[in-house]
């Protein structure tokens, strides 16, 4: 079957509430380049609650949002001219779900529901509109050090491996980090690999042709590389490198992480020092380099992704108002601002 030719649309999944101080008013749309460039404001869905990350499927022309702090997940069918039109909401049977990814035979969409602690599975229909959820898995451990950000099992990512048949799941709360695998219609746990207590493990993503995995720890700000064994399931931890420039002081937190398509450039976002970690991959020692720091351009950088054409990233600096562009130098890795653009509380971007 081949592939979809991308529409071209980018969308942007902006905080709505006062109790996450934001500005927001749901998904924005626009047309947009593959290099970001011709940026045009198609519309807004707007009556969400907290739109805190999409995921689209380009096989069924669709677009899902979870609802952070709340209960729901959405669907929309997305238009050739850029509109959402809505499939429904379903129960995610947790709280505050904050990521979600598709399972690769897209029969189910599967949730870290990050305030109650479990993984969950929503059966997708023919046409992408959602069930409730169906298995809900309960992640089990001992709490991290932390007395506000780890009282209890936070998962925080949902990530498939390159194999397609394991899933990935950091968990805040509990300084691990779960390889889960989809049993016929359940999930259960692989294995789990500590990481250091207090390191507070966020996102992960994968190198493009190597067995390493890149693993951003919110509340100790660095990035653990591991290598990945798809045969057994388990990551082991091989080098860990900090996310913060040594003369920063101040109050921070990483956020995103984002591997470059040729697998040579890895790049983390710091909230507080508000910045971009460059780094270098060496692949053959499975450790970074770190290569520098780039602004933000706004506070706050919670999500980065790359462009469609993989040469350009894109942040997202939800208490900056705007949607910042970078341009990649293809030999050093470096960041070249090229552009912004406002816009309100953003904290998730997807194209299609």
């Amino acid at each position: 079957m081949p592939h979809p030719a991308p529409l071209g649309l980018a969308f942007v999944g902006c905080f709505t509430t006062e109790r996450r101080r934001a500005r927001g008013q749901g998904i924005d749309v626009y047309r947009v380049g593959g290099g970001l460039e011709a940026w045009t404001h198609l519309g807004r869905v707007e009556g969400l609650v907290n739109p805190s990350f999409l995921v689209s499927d380009p096989g069924r022309g669709v677009l899902y949002t979870v609802q952070g702090d709340g209960a729901a997940a959405s669907a929309f069918a997305v238009e050739p001219d850029g509109g959402l039109r809505a499939l429904g909401s379903a129960g995610t049977g947790g709280t505050n779900s904050v990521h979600q990814a598709l399972e690769p035979g897209g029969r189910f969409l599967i949730l870290a529901n990050y305030a109650s602690g479990s993984v969950a599975l929503l059966p997708v229909g023919a046409a992408g509109a959602l069930a409730p959820a169906s298995h809900i898995l309960s992640l089990p451990g001992e709490p991290g050090p932390h007395r506000t950000e780890q009282a209890c099992a936070h998962p925080h990512h949902v990530v498939l491996a390159p194999d397609g048949r394991h899933v990935i799941v950091p968990d805040k709360g509990l300084d691990r980090v779960f390889v889960l695998r989809l049993e016929g219609e359940r999930l259960a746990i692989a294995s789990e690999t500590a990481m250091r207590p207090g390191a507070g493990p966020r996102h992960i993503a994968f190198h493009p042709g190597r067995p390493l995995a890149f693993l951003v720890n919110e509340l100790e700000s660095s990035i653990a590389t591991c290598r990945w064994d798809g045969r057994t399931g388990t990551l082991a931890p091989l080098h860990l490198a900090p996310t913060l420039p040594p003369d920063f002081f101040g109050a921070s937190t990483a956020a995103a992480i984002v591997v470059t398509p040729d697998g040579r450039f890895v790049y983390a976002s710091n909230r507080g020092q508000d910045g971009i970690a460059r780094f270098r991959v060496d692949a053959e020692a499975g450790r970074l380099e770190p290569t520098g720091w780039t602004p933000s351009g706004g506070r706050d950088p919670r999500f980065m992704t790359l462009a469609p054409d993989g040469r350009h990233l894109l942040v997202a600096n939800e208490q900056g108002d705007c949607l910042v562009e970078f341009a990649i130098e293809a030999g050093s890795g470096d960041l070249t601002r090229t552009g912004s653009r406002p816009s309100l509380s953003p904290c998730t971007i997807a194209f299609l």
